[in-house]
């Protein structure tokens, strides 16, 4: 039998790298890696151009030096690369599989590896620079996976990610001088800037003069790469640089040359902002910014992933009101990789199938989603054996089709789609600035969503005033484009849509009349006819206007999806249980399978895929079905995923989706509260994974933002009657129904105070003997009792008293918590002696039989009340419960109508015992002592269990309260203890 040794399966396993790695140089054994230290040899060497060295250092089972060694090679420069090594991945060989296998390449091909990542996280400062710090991945344990997944780390790890930053902060740098030019402008020009901005669709503000700067700095990178292209254009110091007499006009004939071969997102927008500005300024600028290209150009770094974005997302404005949030790289590549994997019948080595594939993202922003797609495509197709250079006109000309309405959008993302392969050109794009605004026929258009309508519009490269554009203004220099959007001809369409409302109910957006539509300074009858429009494109789809744009790009995807075409959308978490994304989730029950939602069990910033969010949000894919009246596969149960944290880099993100990919030891909702699957990434637990049945009808998705599966578990059995608390093998029977089928909810407060005609009554201050008084507001300081007192009172507008008679027959003494914050809130329900009107946050509810609202309040207020409130609503904040009345009216509650009089007697001795004593905050119900003897009063003297369901429920709200959306990450004080 042979006897393999540590070199012989280094050169093995390189061989089979090699055609992994199709941009890239594999090298095993090498004895000349760097130069002068002959005895200094790698085991394996990758190198790619534009990318950092990354090495293998190997040893089998259990390689007790292997990470040693490979620590000794990270900061090392190989003989003839520009970059030194990043990263090196330690790896060890399975003894038993392999030392003596007849057939090595098979045996590796089938054997599970074992390895770790360490990289360098920084350095110290020049001139000598040395290591300063080493990140190791996973932090404890290794990774485990194939030849190909070894590649997909090692495709990653070379990405150089400190010379990325250096590049960033050097064109950052040249940026804000050439910023700092207009700035001066200001002052002595003052109609130059106005002018950039109208070109840029954007406010006249500093931002906005940091994002001209920077869209001319990516132009001259731009033409920096592609001169050596075309021999015909001239290199960028000839005509930007300190040898040009004439700068601005020598730069701005040969971008004109540029032109004529294509490039229009990129250099159309830049030509037209440098053309404002005046000679001796602009002269500053491109000089200025020539020298700092050139410091980019050094570093060789080919747009190694989504560095064009990383610069522009520290100058992008307009989020006011667009709510366009930059989609992290680690955040897309998970998405783009599950998406991906989702592809039916796409031979990845062939590069003509792959150039038949139909990619869409129609709200692009700085096309980190598109980047992702494309990353994973060539990395598919390079896994197979191609080579990405292949099929990069085909991917620029024909698959990719990005959207938006913003010109400075259209041109981050195509010159990060350019940047890819820059050494290789395309005649034309599928990237299109949308009319946006009020147009010259006095119509309007809304961006992408016009292809709610159409196969087809007219567009244009860049314009010059997106809410005021006139098509056709007689510039011969504007770009004019037909975009061929076709229904049902997309493979893939993956976005992270505005997530605007066009309703205007509160915060900051309240003097805005319609802010989706807000943007580029609209005038309100723009706004206004806008709206009309999407209405009325919207109309018999999943928009909703409560919902906000976000489902109106939903519908659109939907609508240009082929059968089997895959769909992959960033959303708000609001999508999981809000009414208005009913019609949303109804559509995926329909007409689409492999459903997968993931979002991500955390708090603050880390809740969110997207930058800047500060809100929770979830990754949604999904297959369309194919055929008229397709039914679901069998297997096709939705899966639900919470991840403990989101991604924090491109490794994370690759092995999360592969851990996911692979995932067999999913659990289902029905058995019980017994725990989800397991993703890990080495010995980390990374999240959970929990199946539910298809749900007809765009029932809520309450799995999601969780930690802890055995809650969803005890919740979705509760909801079906049955008491199944964690650490109990089988259920107990609880009659349970629905809020809205016990009791009927009162009236939003709009038709209470509501501008005339819509409301009655006008709200003031508290008074003592208030003929109507009103608990309208949160304060809780007093909220700490089940009995509140009014807050405010109400009078009735002249003339509209018998409107408000109505609003008067739905007073009543109970009142369920809209807006509950758990941090801070005690209360789910709250009781008033008398009747009263209730308000924003405490609506009414109202029971037949007056014994009942004794029973709501004490059952409410109790553990298991605030279980199913927390289960039945939106966890988009970080611990706030958000209902709106009618989602209130489904919101699972004891069935009170089952209730015999003796308990109904006893439900109001429990009120009268509890009615003013103080509780405290709900994420500290499982340490609150008046809490624990709640529960005991409802679980025991009230429904009749005995001693070990109470002690059940309580370790229920120790679990409950342990979750992130429930903590909000608000420290627990040291004296709160559990109590049992």
């Amino acid at each position: 039998m042979p006897r393999h040794t540590e070199p012989s399966l280094n050169t093995t396993i390189g061989s089979m790298l090699q055609p992994m790695l199709g941009r890239a140089l594999v090298r095993s054994e090498n004895v000349r890696a760097f130069a002068g230290r002959p005895t200094l040899q790698p085991d394996i060497l990758i190198t790619a151009e534009g990318r950092a060295p990354v090495i293998v250092e190997a040893e089998y089972v259990p390689g007790r030096n292997v990470e040693r060694e490979a620590r000794s090679r990270l900061g090392l420069m190989p003989t003839g690369e520009s970059h030194r090594v990043e990263s090196v991945i330690a790896l060890r060989y399975p003894v038993r599989d392999l030392r003596e296998a007849p057939d090595l390449p098979a045996a590796l091909a089938s054997a599970r590896l074992s390895y770790c990542l360490l990289s360098i996280e920084k350095y110290t400062d020049p001139p000598k620079p040395k290591i300063a710090s080493v990140a190791r991945f996973p932090e404890a344990g290794w990774l485990e996976g194939s030849v190909a997944d070894l590649a997909d780390l090692i495709r990653l790890a070379s990405i150089p990610h400190l010379a990325v930053e250096e590049a960033a902060d050097t064109l950052q740098e040249g940026i804000d001088r050439a910023a700092a030019v207009l700035d001066e402008l200001e002052r002595s020009r003052p109609a130059v800037n106005p002018e950039i901005a109208q070109l840029l669709g954007m406010d006249n503000v500093p931002q906005t003069r940091r994002m001209a700067g920077a869209i001319i700095a990516d132009a001259m990178v731009f033409h920096q790469r592609i001169s050596g292209i075309h021999p015909h254009i001239k290199p960028l110091s000839a005509v930007s640089g300190h040898r040009a007499v004439y700068p601005q006009s020598d730069t701005l004939t040969t971008w004109d040359e540029i032109l004529e071969i294509n490039y229009w997102p990129i250099f159309d927008i830049a030509s037209r902002i440098l053309s404002v500005i005046p000679a001796e300024p602009a002269n500053i600028i491109l000089r200025n910014l020539e020298y700092f290209a050139g410091q980019y150009a050094l570093s060789r770094v080919n747009n190694s992933h989504d560095l064009t974005g990383r610069v522009f997302q520290r100058l992008i404005a307009d989020r006011k009101y667009l709510a366009t949030f930059y989609t992290l790289p680690a955040s897309a590549a998970l998405l783009a990789r599950l998406a991906v994997a989702r592809l039916e019948g796409v031979d990845w080595s062939d590069a003509e199938a792959i150039a038949r594939l139909r990619v869409g993202d129609f709200a692009c922003g700085t096309g980190a989603l598109l980047s992702a797609v494309y990353e994973q495509i060539a990395a598919r197709h390079e896994s197979a054996g191609g080579k990405a250079e292949a099929i990069h006109q085909a991917m620029m000309e024909e698959a990719l089709y990005g959207c938006d309405v913003m010109p400075s959008a259209v041109h981050i993302t195509s010159a990060t789609l350019s940047g890819a392969q820059p050494k290789i050109g395309f005649s034309q794009s599928r990237l299109y600035t949308m009319p946006y605004g009020r147009l010259s026929d006095g119509s309007v258009a809304i961006g992408s969503l016009e292809f709610l309508n159409s196969n087809s519009q007219l567009t244009l490269s860049n314009f010059s005033d997106p809410a005021r554009r006139a098509i056709g203004n007689g510039d011969q220099r504007s770009y004019q484009a037909t975009a061929e959007v076709v229904d049902e001809s997309f493979d893939l369409v993956i976005m992270n849509p505005p997530f605007t409302r066009a309703t205007n109910h509160e915060g900051a957006r309240a003097t805005v009349s319609n802010p989706v539509f807000a943007a580029f300074n609209a005038e309100k009858p723009v706004m206004n006819a806008m709206g009309h429009r999407l209405n009325q494109l919207g109309r018999d789809s999943c928009y909703h206007g409560n919902a906000g744009v976000a489902s109106a790009f939903a519908a659109l995807a939907d609508k240009k999806l082929k059968p089997g075409g895959v769909l992959a959308l960033v959303l708000p978490l609001s999508v999981a249980s809000g009414l208005s994304w009913q019609g949303f989730r109804q559509m995926l029950a329909d007409g689409y399978e492999d459903l997968t939602v993931m979002s991500i069990a955390a708090n603050g910033q880390d809740m969110s895929f997207s930058s800047d969010t500060g809100m929770g949000e979830c990754l949604v894919t999904a297959r369309k079905r194919r055929g008229p009246v397709a039914e679901p596969k069998e297997d096709s149960r939705p899966h639900f995923i919470s991840l403990t944290r989101r991604p924090p880099g491109l490794p994370h993100a690759n092995l999360i989706a592969g851990s996911i990919l692979k995932e067999e030891d999913v659990r289902e909702i029905e058995e019980g509260p017994f725990g989800g699957g397991r993703i890990e990434v080495g010995e980390e637990y990374t999240g959970g994974v929990l199946t539910t049945p298809v749900v007809a009808g765009g029932e809520p998705w309450g799995v999601v933002r969780l930690r802890n599966f055995d809650l969803a578990q005890a919740a979705y059995a509760l909801a079906q009657s049955k008491l199944w608390l964690p650490r109990t093998i089988r259920p107990l029977v609880l009659n349970m129904a629905l809020l809205g089928q016990v009791g009927k909810l009162g009236l939003v407060h709009r038709d209470i105070i509501g501008p005339a005609p819509r409301g009655p009554f006008d709200k003031e201050a508290p008074l003592p003997d208030a003929p109507y008084p009103a608990l309208w507001n949160h304060d809780a300081q007093k909220e700490t009792r089940i009995v509140c007192a009014p807050d405010s009172s109400l009078r009735i507008r002249s003339g509209m008293e018998e409107k408000a008679d109505v609003v008067l027959a739905n007073a009543s003494r109970c009142h369920v918590n809209l807006d509950f914050t758990f941090g801070s809130q005690p209360l789910a329900v709250a009781f008033t002696i008398q009747e009263t009107v209730g308000g924003r946050v405490w609506p009414n509810v109202i029971f037949d039989d007056p014994r009942l609202d004794h029973a709501f309040s004490v059952w409410g207020n109790s553990t298991l009340g605030l279980f199913c409130h927390w289960w039945h609503s939106n966890r988009q904040q970080s611990s706030k419960a958000g209902l709106t009345i009618r989602s209130a009216e489904t919101l699972p509650v004891l069935d009170f109508r089952t209730l015999t009089d003796e308990q109904l007697t006893r439900a109001e001795e429990i009120f009268e015992e509890f009615r003013d004593t103080e509780l405290l905050p709900a994420y500290l119900a499982d340490a609150d002592p008046n809490r624990a003897l709640l529960d005991r009063r409802v679980i025991c003297d009230l429904l009749g269990f005995g001693e070990s369901v109470y002690g059940n429920v309580r370790f229920l709200a120790r679990v409950w309260c342990n979750e992130p959306s429930v903590h909000g990450a608000k420290a627990r004080p040291k004296s709160a203890q559990f109590v049992s």
